[in-house]
């Protein structure tokens, strides 16, 4: 009896080997070489039409003779939803979201697509829950979902006569490590399984005009399971972030060609499912009575939105051989650079000190714009004196001491002074041509001026 024909794929970018390797040849990622049954004797063999182009067939034209007509997009009811989609879902376009277990993929989806569902045919596949158990959670969170479909399936070939007969114009895959094509003989979630449902789904897409929505498992590490190829076939990828015993939910677009990256979403989990917050800085910014050393506010900027996150420092003496530099919110080796900087460039310090950084809330800043606040927060605390009343920062440190400017620096000024900080410390490049009404502007070069500056407004 002929044996099944096997091969090894990388799980990060989809190249294949007809042997195990412990580094895969084109990435260079170590030991994500998996093996995957790509044939067995009796299986049903793959048509070469079904891997014809997404589109037809078209001339070769002249960029400037193609005429650029804006994507028609339609809302889900959830305003920070469509925020992080780029102001809603496209006809045609695939979605994919991730995130833990039991931090609200599932719950959201039920939602926008209850929603959808009153004004375009809508149909939710389920290949984790059951009817009766998507029914209750639709019963819990007190959502209109007569008009809702539901299908329990896994069986990539039913859902695709499913969408052909009802042709819905929103579905979603839920989840799609659960699917499985009777052309492939390996098991659901293995890589072959994933990257052809995938790609399958993704051609109705674009062949029919329907916007499908896959619902992505993540490893333990936080990235999406599957061949990394995954995320490049989809058009927006999104990642449901936040701690599962918070009540509070950040959903970020990774990628997005239909509209800006970075973008963030903020939700609150409630009794009745999750609701947008409507202003979300208030939940980066403590509530304290009283200015209190090591805490300083900044302006961060997600996607097309300003935030006010509050930085907080904790500097104290070290009893170990090796101080220690812990960063909770902000990237870790940065935190080592601007130690540095702050001990070259203005005289401060801390070898010999346990330094601690925290972003409150939860959230997760990769702009190097919150360097300034990194360090003013860190000088507050060894000095044990609390900063102004007011003031609000940002700006890049680069390792000569200079303080870079941040993109959009009028948008982040406006919005601190609209929450009614009175006072804002920020690289002299950002300064603003016109006065910003009830605010004052303190402009510095190099952090050892910005010392001085905060020393002159004490």
């Amino acid at each position: 009896m002929a044996k099944a024909r096997t091969s090894f794929v990388c799980s990060d970018c989809g190249a294949t080997a007809s042997r195990w390797t412990g580094q895969c040849a084109d990435c260079k990622a170590w030991n994500t070489m998996v093996e995957t049954v790509v044939d067995a004797p009796g299986a049903n063999r793959m048509s070469q039409s079904q891997y014809k182009g997404l589109a037809q067939a078209a001339p070769v034209l002249s960029l400037a003779d193609i005429e650029a007509i804006d994507v028609p997009r339609f809302g889900t009811g959830i305003e920070e939803f469509d925020r992080v989609l780029g102001g809603g879902l496209v006809a045609g376009g695939v979605v994919l979201i991730g995130g833990d277990p039991g931090i609200g993929k599932s719950t959201l989806l039920l939602q926008a697509l209850a929603n959808i569902a009153h004004v375009r045919k809508t149909l939710y596949v389920s290949g984790e829950e059951s009817g009766a158990q998507i029914a209750l959670r639709a019963r819990r969170l007190a959502v209109d979902a007569r008009d809702l479909k539901l299908q329990a399936e896994i069986q990539l070939e039913k859902i695709l006569g499913t969408l052909a007969e009802l042709k819905p114009e929103v579905a979603v895959i839920d989840s799609i490590q659960t699917l499985y094509s009777d052309a492939l003989t390996s098991a659901p979630g293995s890589v072959a399984q994933v990257r052809e449902c995938a790609a399958q789904l993704t051609r109705v897409a674009k062949q029919s005009g329907v916007t499908i929505i896959l619902v992505g498992h993540v490893t333990k590490e936080g990235a999406l399971a599957g061949p990394r190829v995954l995320e490049h076939i989809v058009d927006t990828v999104l990642y449901f972030e936040g701690d599962t015993q918070s009540s509070f939910r950040l959903v970020r677009a990774i990628k997005n060609r239909f509209g800006a990256v970075n973008e963030l979403g903020v939700f609150a989990m409630s009794e009745k499912g999750l609701k947008g917050v409507s202003n979300p800085s208030a939940l980066f910014l403590s509530q304290h009575d009283s200015q209190v050393p090591g805490s300083c506010v900044m302006v961060t900027q997600e996607g097309t939105r300003p935030l006010l996150v509050e930085i907080q420092a904790l500097v104290d003496a070290s009893h170990l051989p090796n101080a220690r530099r812990l960063s909770v919110g902000l990237e870790q080796n940065r935190l080592a650079m601007l130690l540095a900087v702050l001990h070259r460039h203005a005289g401060v310090a801390a070898f010999d000190q346990d330094v601690f950084i925290n972003a409150v809330g939860g959230v997760k800043i990769t702009e190097p714009a919150a360097d300034l606040a990194v360090l003013l927060a860190i000088h507050s605390s060894m000095r044990n004196k609390p900063l102004p009343r007011g003031l609000v920062v940002f700006g890049e440190v680069g390792l000569a001491g200079e303080i870079r400017p941040a993109p959009r620096g009028q948008e982040r000024l406006r919005e601190a002074a609209k929450l009614g900080f009175s006072m804002a410390l920020i690289p002299k490049s950002n300064a603003p041509k016109q006065p910003i009404e009830g605010m004052r502007i303190v402009p510095v070069e190099r952090i050892d001026e910005a010392f001085s500056k905060l020393r002159e407004l004490d």
